[in-house]
């Protein structure tokens, strides 16, 4: 597993991000730090701003204000080759998998590998096949995305995100789109992944059902507020987050089982 040289206890620090879109501030001062192989979350409602954050923490967008770390180094001001190496220490998986279209799944993951090693043909090949058996698609080499079902697609892409064996991977709304059980492979998958390779996982999500099941912490962000509201074990600030935006949102899953139950009123 790749990982970069640091003296820092932690696998990403967040340091006073601001983001923008042009004029309009989307997120300001925003930060948090993830500890190696935690599945950490990044919550909040629709349009909060989570999505925004995660192409800031990347690298596909540049923070107006504050720094992103990797394993201590500064990964939003370092010079073109430090933020190569850097890029190669984490895995992101996208929404709905974007996989392309034209390849076949062996080339979808093969791709890192062909643009950032000096693999031949061969091991390539080796290390395809052995991704895609890890994440439950063992023998689907020569399927091509669209003889795939939703949840196929998503782990198809996580076993591109993990072509280059990164030490953390992103990934946004996992389970945007699946159906419940569907939903709970994918979790089961991504902490097996974190278990086994000790990899540091962060989500992007507003799934309560995953936050609860596989989250070890998590960091919520409040588009009002434009910025983090509150960080820490799901299960704790479900019931005693001194932020009311926060227990509403946490407790979501618990009044729509009351309500089914005639319990509330709707």
């Amino acid at each position: 597993m790749n990982t970069a040289s640091g003296k820092s206890k932690f696998a990403i620090e967040v340091e006073g991000v601001e983001c923008r879109y042009g004029e309009r501030v989307v997120l300001t001062n925003v930060s948090f730090a993830v500890k190696p192989s935690e599945i950490f979350f990044i919550i909040g409602g629709n349009g909060c701003g989570k999505s925004t954050l995660l192409r800031h923490l990347i690298g596909l967008k540049q923070p107006v204000q504050g720094q992103v770390k990797y394993f201590g180094r500064d990964f939003t001001h370092a010079d073109r080759a430090g933020r190569q190496e850097l890029l190669r220490t984490f895995g992101v998986l996208y929404q709905n998998g974007a996989l392309w279209s034209s390849m076949t799944l062996a080339e979808n993951v093969a791709l890192p590998l062909e643009l950032y090693t000096q693999l031949d043909r061969r091991e390539r090949a080796r290390i395809v096949s052995l991704k895609l058996a890890q994440v439950g698609l063992a023998g689907l080499e020569d399927y091509y995305p669209v003889e795939l079902s939703g949840g196929m697609k998503r782990r198809a892409g996580l076993a591109r995100a993990l072509a280059l064996d990164p030490a953390i991977v992103f990934f946004d709304e996992p389970s945007a789109g699946l159906d419940p059980i569907t939903s709970l492979k994918l979790d089961e998958l991504i902490r097996q992944i974190r278990d086994t390779l000790g990899t540091t996982i962060v989500i992007v999500s507003h799934e309560l059902p995953s936050i609860f099941d596989i989250a070890d912490r998590v960091v919520m962000i409040d588009s009002g507020a434009r910025g983090v509201i509150a960080e820490g074990e799901p299960n704790q600030l479900r019931e005693a987050s001194p932020d009311q935006r926060v227990r509403e949102f946490l407790n979501r899953r618990v009044a729509a089982v009351q309500q089914q139950q005639g319990i509330l009123h709707p």
